[in-house]
């Protein structure tokens, strides 16, 4: 028989995940704190399954069974503190409360903890693919204790997509490990988006193609290793033509790209674990540029580009193959950042996150799904300490091979004054990872000479600090 759950919060989202469990034969109590909303569901998609609407959070409560299995589907922050503040004192011992919203993860590491203390459980859940997922197959991060995921677990995985026989589901680790996993996520979406915007940006503007030319490239480049949703939803937007005035639908768009968070939240918690996420951090700086309207207006009546008329591009097809290059080595870059982030996460707050198990639920249902998440899981599985991706035989050569078209595209947008920071970024990342010496030496330098911080040498060992001021003696500290 299968189980009951019941949804509270029925905007798009949390009204198509109610929609998705119905269809796979678990009765779902609905309730919103608008009535009209819930009424809506049920009379738009009431024949889809057993629904049971309810107009109260005591008489939705009450339809319950126990042990109650609660969804939240409302807005992250103080909304869905004031939800499960009404929730708390109808529950009993045992009950679980899911929120399935983008949640700070720590956030959900107070409200686990809150709620543990009432002798409830809490799964703080992330949930990728927007309301089309959301509807026919999600990829769901649920975090939370063995306990609950045990009674839980079953019921999103039925509604979770589907690979190769596996539902994109897994329980990822304790009390905020699931929102934590799926702020990281979302991370590497931005950091994604970004580097397909500037693949975009480069064959606009050096080759003059239109946007359709472009989409029918991305349509092309879906076909091979960069398969994945985001390419070929862009080759889709590309395409798409305004109906109100004839123009490429990219043309009547203002160029300013709104955020919720999730990215900033993911390069603040970089910061705090020590983490370089350049890539994820550059998608979200752009974002931000793109806002600062008034200083762009300003900065282009003033600020002067490279001088002279740039060349035309002699190899159509060769730079639109090295377009390619970058955009999927650019891309390799982002996972491997994201992954380094999620590991260091998991260390920091004692989760037991399987890196690989992550890469099999992003294959299908999520934003970010990619041919190469099968690949990043088999990197995982011949490597479970795997200390980055890019060392990984397979992707260590695929972007060595794409190697000289990365470094053609990043001089060539630096020449012509077209801003690449994610490539440009990803391409200084991975210098930096395979560089014999940095100039850090240099640096730490510096910070003893003005700040007396002290240094390690090479060919001793312990801290040492140079007396700058006086006869610039050396003597170990410590």
């Amino acid at each position: 028989m299968a189980e009951q759950i019941g949804v509270t919060g029925l905007a798009t989202m949390g009204a198509n995940l109610a929609r998705n469990f119905a269809r796979h034969g678990h009765q779902v109590v609905l309730h919103n704190r608008s009535q009209a909303r819930t009424d809506a569901l049920v009379r738009a998609h009431g024949r889809e399954g057993d629904f049971v609407p309810t107009s109260s959070v005591e008489e939705f409560v009450a339809a319950l069974e126990r042990p109650r299995r609660v969804l939240i589907m409302v807005a992250a922050g103080p909304p869905t503190d004031a939800v499960i503040s009404e929730l708390v004192p109808l529950l009993d011992k045992g009950d679980i409360v899911i929120d399935g919203g983008n949640a700070r993860f720590t956030d959900t590491m107070r409200r686990a903890d809150d709620l543990a203390g009432h002798g409830l459980h809490f799964v703080g859940t992330g949930v990728s693919g927007g309301e089309e997922g959301a509807l026919n197959g999600p990829s769901i991060m649920p975090g939370g204790s063995a306990e609950a995921y045990a009674i839980v677990g079953p019921m999103l995985e039925s509604i979770a997509a589907v690979v190769d026989g596996t539902p994109c589901c897994t329980h990822v680790g304790t009390d905020g490990a699931g929102h934590f996993v799926k702020m990281v996520h979302n991370g590497i979406e931005y950091a994604d988006m970004q580097l397909i915007a500037e693949a975009y940006d480069l064959l606009r503007r050096r080759l003059g193609l239109s946007p359709a030319e472009i989409g029918d490239v991305f349509s092309g480049w879906n076909e091979g290793d960069l398969e994945s949703y985001l390419v070929e939803i862009t080759a889709d937007v590309l395409r798409h033509v305004d109906a109100a005035t004839g123009r490429p639908f990219v043309d009547v768009v203002v160029d300013e790209a709104e955020q919720k968070g999730t990215g900033r939240w993911t390069v603040q918690s970089a910061l705090d674990l020590g983490i370089p996420v350049s890539g994820i951090a550059e998608a979200v700086f752009a974002r931000a540029l793109s806002g600062h309207v008034e200083q762009r207006t300003a900065a282009q009546k003033v600020l002067l580009g490279p001088a002279g008329e740039r060349p035309e591009v002699e190899d159509r097809d060769g730079f639109i193959d090295a377009v390619r290059q970058a955009l999927y080595a650019s891309k390799v870059v982002a996972y491997a950042q994201g992954f380094d982030q999620i590991a260091a996460g998991a260390e920091e707050y004692g989760w037991d996150i399987d890196r690989g198990a992550l890469a099999t639920i992003w294959r299908g249902g999520c934003i970010i799904r990619a041919r190469f998440l099968d690949r990043i899981r088999q990197a995982f599985a011949d490597e479970p300490r795997l200390t980055t991706l890019l060392t990984h035989g397979y992707f260590r050569d695929a972007v060595a091979e794409c190697q000289d078209g990365w470094r053609t595209v990043v001089m060539e947008a630096a020449r012509d004054g077209i801003p690449a920071p994610g490539f440009a970024s990803a391409l200084a990342y991975y210098d930096g990872l395979r560089a014999e010496r940095l100039p850090a030496a240099l640096i730490q330098g510096l910070r003893d000479r003005f700040g007396s911080h002290t240094y390690r040498r090479v060919d001793r060992d312990g801290a040492f600090h140079t007396f700058w001021s006086e006869d610039r003696r050396e003597e170990p500290v410590g």
